[in-house]
């Protein structure tokens, strides 16, 4: 059944957003699990979080590949199809007997859950001009779903842990799984039909090479960023740059590319927004990863009040996001965009003031203001994506902009190593706010520099 209307256009991106929440729930709730997992296999630490590293590498390296079948095979039906490979995977992985097909299939679930956004961006095109409305609150329900499902994934994982064990932990995408799959069989419109071809036309075409060398070249860079294969950081680090030059050969001479390069390096104003995002989630995650370290190390605080003291960054950035969607509506994204990342600014200074005190008050409160930027940045950036890729391109294009995050967070989890390399005291985090500001300083200038373009969507001008 279709949506044709203003009234299924609601229904149609809450079964959008469920999907989409997925990926973030999962990459946070598994979290409070570690424990859980070492028991019950009688694993080491260094072990047990392959648990996590598994699902963040599949993630990241994913997230434009499902963008770009999505662009070519139709976004609602690998929607579909990633919330039935969830559905199975997570039924099939409560019943895991070793810790090595757990993370198979954590996984799984990460390249089910890593079709869910590119799929509902390139989709959100389709229902707001059948509805004959702006995208910009559309594509700030999917952000408030993104945020929201890594605000309360601890929260959740920890009742679901702490009652039924960690096989819960997979069991209870079942149900959201079905739902959202229900929801948008039932509540989107058709796919626009597709040529039928060959099946060894369509491989050609898909530049299985290309996946497979894009694939291995982010594969190779996280790990070695991370760190999670000892004594092989530099192999890996080679073989992410041979990668990305076989990569980059093969995408310049493929006349069906994976990633049309020629293409991205002439898109100034995505480029420029992917740059902003990926140095804004290392200004975030520096808070959001290096916090809780400081709070238990220094602050003496327990886990689970840390937890709820980071509430406040997810609630303000939750409740903040409509508000950042209507002003895009009435002042325009690079506005926005710029009163966001100033503020963003702001807030990074503000955070000094936790090396004179990490009382809870004081923690509150600060986190609250940081949702502030992260909010508006959050939102301004995906509709700057939206409004600067191609129609065609969409899928991809918000694929990129996920891995963009994960490579802000990677780079913030390099700065933590560093600067609390000999511990988490309030000394040290005086030495990650300069880099912090820094971070939020360069933020505000490629915001200052992209401008949107004179094609886009029209439902994204303003």
């Amino acid at each position: 059944m279709n949506s044709s209307g203003p009234r299924r256009l609601g229904p149609s991106v809450a079964a959008l957003c469920l999907g989409t929440v997925l990926n973030p729930l999962n990459s946070s709730m598994i979290a409070v699990a570690l424990v859980d997992f070492q028991r019950h296999f009688a694993l080491d630490i260094a072990t047990v979080t392959w648990v996590i590293t598994s699902f963040y590498l599949c993630s990241a390296a994913m997230q434009p590949v499902m963008g770009r079948f999505a662009d070519r095979f139709g976004a609602k039906r690998l929607f579909t199809v990633g919330m039935v490979l969830v559905v199975v995977t997570c039924a099939l992985a409560t019943f895991a007997p070793s810790f090595a097909l757990v993370c198979v299939a954590r996984v799984f679930m990460a390249l089910g859950t890593a079709t869910a956004y590119p799929s509902a961006v390139a989709m959100i095109g389709t229902l707001t001009a059948r509805a004959q409305v702006s995208s910009t609150r559309p594509l700030g329900m999917i952000q408030m779903a993104n945020t929201a499902g890594a605000a309360v994934g601890p929260v959740l994982g920890g009742v679901l842990v702490g009652v039924f064990g960690w096989p819960a932990l997979f069991f209870v995408n079942v149900p959201l799984g079905l739902a959202a799959a229900a929801g948008v069989l039932w509540l989107t419109p058709a796919d626009p039909p597709r040529e039928r071809k060959p099946l060894r036309a369509i491989v050609i075409e898909s530049d299985v090479p290309g996946i497979a060398l894009f694939t291995a070249m982010l594969v190779c860079a996280l790990i070695a960023v991370l760190g999670a294969i000892p004594g092989a950081t530099w192999w890996l680090g080679a073989g992410a740059l041979v990668s990305m030059a076989a990569f980059g050969w093969r995408e310049l001479r493929c006349p069906t590319p994976f990633l049309d390069l020629r293409m991205l390096g002439r898109n100034r104003p995505l480029i420029l927004v992917y740059a902003a995002f990926a140095v804004f989630n290392g200004v975030y995650y520096c808070a959001f990863y290096g916090l809780p370290e400081l709070l238990q190390q220094s602050g003496g605080y327990d886990p689970e009040i840390v937890g709820l003291l980071m509430l406040p960054l997810a609630a303000v950035s939750v409740a903040g996001t409509p508000l950042a969607a209507r002003a895009i509506d009435r002042w325009g994204v690079r506005t926005v965009m710029l009163v966001g990342s100033a503020a963003l600014v702001v807030a990074a200074g503000l955070l000094w003031l936790l090396t004179l005190s990490i009382a809870a008050a004081v923690v509150a409160v600060l986190l609250a203001l940081t949702g502030i930027p992260y909010c508006i940045v959050s939102i301004a950036a995906n509709q700057g994506m939206y409004a600067s890729a191609r129609p065609e391109d969409s899928g991809v294009a918000a694929g990129i902009l996920q891995t963009s995050r994960y490579l802000g967070a990677i780079s913030a989890t390099a700065v933590i190593g560093v600067a609390f390399e000999s511990g988490a005291t309030q000394e040290h985090w005086g030495v990650m706010v300069p880099v912090m500001v820094g971070l939020a300083v360069a933020t505000l200038g490629l915001a200052a520099a992209w401008r949107p373009q004179s094609r886009m969507h029209p439902a994204a001008k303003g």
